[in-house]
């Protein structure tokens, strides 16, 4: 019913491969960074309120902590209507198309996985759009059969580490309307930047007129921005309309937030000036992989695509000499990712110069 996922065939794949003791790991996009002191403070102070059920529509003051997020990010200003707090934003990808029950579901390709158990779960058929050098790994309008009912993006991408500008989201949005389907981005790499800021679909729907967010999704998530991905704050904002049926549908999924870590999350959202700390190490991380690897920085997200001759044979050979990255063609379909490795910068300068020469005397 489902491949396996990715990190499941990379073991597979290195199980019987001799190694050192000592493995930097740049597979996942976990970051290594520890979480702010402020973040871990709140949730012991909130530990108290343990003994209560959370709301499946999330606190008020988490809500309103994620509203202003979006307000100084975006300019845009949502009333609670167009947003949902989630657990983080896996749960809330593979089960809002279970919600959803598109009859034909398109997403990128390569893709998170979680894309496709969820249209497979959905009993939706599956349009893959492809992300490659041609199209600077940048989904086509063109590549669409026509009779896909609800389109996932991924903007800042992984693993490629595109970005899609505002006119090209522009395009897209007035797709949904066009068509009467819904489009969802998912922009959990936002806020991984280095010089311009990425575009929110929600700002491209406004842009054309879009003002109530008709057909139109964005989810975001604390988990890179804010170095806490086993905080689970995410969320969706959009369309008022699908949101209060979606909020009905998550009463029963039973995925609310706990308490503790809803007002935890809630002074993450608030403060933008631990992100910009996060966002200096991974540029010099960045600059580090220009100096060993010669790669150009991305506008976004804290990943590496980098092309190699052979993705399966690169992999075990890094392995070998201590370093683990993911063959792209375990996170594509149809050949997607053959001939790529993603490599997630996530670690301190020290591990990512060490990873990155081991990896430049592979490329040699």
């Amino acid at each position: 019913m489902f491949e396996k996922y990715p990190f499941e065939k990379l073991n597979e794949l290195l199980e019987n491969i001799p190694h050192p003791e000592e493995v930097i790991t740049l597979t996942i996009g976990e970051p290594q960074f520890e979480t702010p002191k402020f973040i871990k403070d709140s949730l012991c102070e909130n530990s108290k309120l343990l003994n209560k059920y959370p709301k499946t529509a999330g606190e008020k003051i988490l809500k309103e902590a994620i509203i202003g997020f979006v307000k100084r990010r975006y300019g845009i200003e949502l009333n609670e209507n167009n947003l949902l707090p989630t657990f983080g934003t896996r749960e809330l990808l593979f089960n809002f198309p279970l919600f959803l029950r598109p009859k034909k579901m398109a997403f990128v390709n390569p893709f998170y996985q979680i894309y496709e158990g969820a249209a497979i779960v959905a009993g939706a058929k599956i349009k893959y759009l492809p992300l490659t050098k041609e199209n600077s790994f940048k989904p086509k309008l063109s590549e669409l059969s026509g009779d896909e009912d609800f389109i996932i993006l991924n903007s800042p991408n992984n693993p490629t580490a595109s970005v899609m500008d505002l006119e090209e989201l522009c395009e897209w949005v007035e797709y949904a309307l066009r068509k009467d389907i819904v489009i969802l981005n998912d922009e959990c790499y936002s806020e991984v930047y280095f010089d311009k800021k990425p575009c929110s679909i929600l700002e491209a729907s406004i842009k054309v007129g879009n003002k109530d967010f008709k057909n139109i999704l964005a989810i975001n998530s604390i988990s890179k921005r804010s170095s806490a991905p086993g905080l689970r704050s995410g969320y969706i904002a959009g369309d008022s309309e699908i949101l209060k049926k979606y909020l009905q549908f998550r009463t029963y999924v039973g995925c609310a937030s706990p308490l503790p870590l809803q007002y935890a999350a809630a002074k993450a959202w608030s403060d933008d000036s631990h992100v910009e700390i996060f966002r200096e190490k991974y540029k010099r991380n960045f600059e580090i992989a220009k100096e060993i690897l010669g790669v150009d920085i991305p506008e976004a997200t804290f990943y590496i695509w980098l092309e190699v001759e052979d993705d399966i044979e690169f992999t075990k050979k890094a392995f070998k000499k201590g370093v683990k990255v993911m063959p792209g063609r375990f996170m594509g379909r149809n050949g997607a990712g053959i001939g790529y490795v993603r490599i997630a910068l996530v670690c301190d300068e020290e591990k990512t110069k060490k990873a990155l020469k081991i990896l430049k005397e592979l490329l040699c």
